[in-house]
């Protein structure tokens, strides 16, 4: 049985990930030494991570659980990328912005397959359509209510909402209430 990254039954999906070719390729699982040819690989490998975590729904990544996970582990090949290939890919997406640490100790890192400004302005779109402008909402009620079932945003983790909410509210088209409390929420402008 394959290992599968931790995820809530909400963030199940129906649709099997489709694998890009290269995973089923024995040297993708070795990072190159010639620089064209590892940038290109870093690349795929970058695009596979972003693709297997938007698929997935998946938001936040512990190093240690993704490291032995099917992400970088193809066990039909019976091959995984190292510890120290899977450190080369997340600096290159730190360098890309396309991951974020969330510790000091950089063992888990939240990450970015829509940036937090793209949330934000789906977030707010949505706001607009459904004229929430002006009204009083909880991040609760952003994530997790009945009116978001069919929005991308939904069981959207609260640190990448906040940064979204945190985007808008920088753009004068939200503002932030009570946060820190039970009755956290956001007024859309």
């Amino acid at each position: 049985m394959k290992k599968r990254l931790k995820k809530t039954d909400s963030q199940m999906t129906t649709m099997a990930f489709k694998w890009p070719w290269q995973y089923d390729f024995p040297p993708f699982f070795t990072i190159q030494k010639t620089l064209n040819t590892k940038d290109k690989q870093l690349e795929a490998w970058a695009r596979l991570v972003i693709d297997y975590a938007q698929h997935n729904k998946i938001y936040t990544l512990d190093i240690a659980e993704a490291t032995t996970s099917e992400l970088f582990s193809n066990h039909r090949l019976n091959r995984r990328l190292s510890t120290e290939g899977v450190n080369t890919v997340l600096q290159y997406l730190e360098q890309k912005k396309l991951i974020e640490y969330t510790d000091s100790g950089r063992t888990r890192f939240h990450i970015f397959w829509r940036r937090p400004d793209v949330w934000a302005s789906t977030i707010y779109q949505w706001a607009v359509e459904n004229a929430f402008l002006n009204t009083p909402m909880t991040l609760y009620e952003i994530t997790h209510g009945d009116d978001t079932a069919n929005e991308s945003f939904h069981n959207l983790e609260r640190e990448i909402l906040m940064k979204a909410l945190t985007c808008l509210q920088e753009q004068k088209r939200a503002q932030l209430m009570n946060i820190g409390s039970e009755n956290e929420g956001v007024k859309f402008l």
